[in-house]
């Protein structure tokens, strides 16, 4: 899973398309970044260019970046154990 901020106000108006379903859509990139920025972040988000934007060498527009989300495990201690609550009554809780 990756995280993303997007920056609503930097995508071009000229850009959203209104579909036939009536709802508003953008084409937006979603790319790995050769090196993590100053806060972390892994990847960055731009909007989508056009065949001919790209041979006109038009400039990207950046519009978001993120991070990946790793869930960490929680290593269960001892402790931990101890100080779950105590079961009354395990005869009907064991298959034996």
């Amino acid at each position: 899973m990756i995280i993303i901020s997007l920056e609503v106000s930097a995508l071009p108006k000229e850009k959203i398309k209104k579909a036939e379903n009536g709802k508003l859509y953008i084409n937006l990139i979603l790319s790995e970044r050769k090196e993590k920025d100053n806060y972390g972040n892994t990847h960055y988000l731009a909007v989508s260019k056009t065949k001919e934007e790209r041979e006109a060498k038009v400039d990207t527009i950046y519009c978001g970046s993120g991070k990946r989300y790793e869930e960490k495990p929680v290593a269960v201690t001892p402790e931990m154990i101890d100080e779950l609550p105590a079961i009354d009554d395990t005869s009907n809780i064991l298959p034996f």
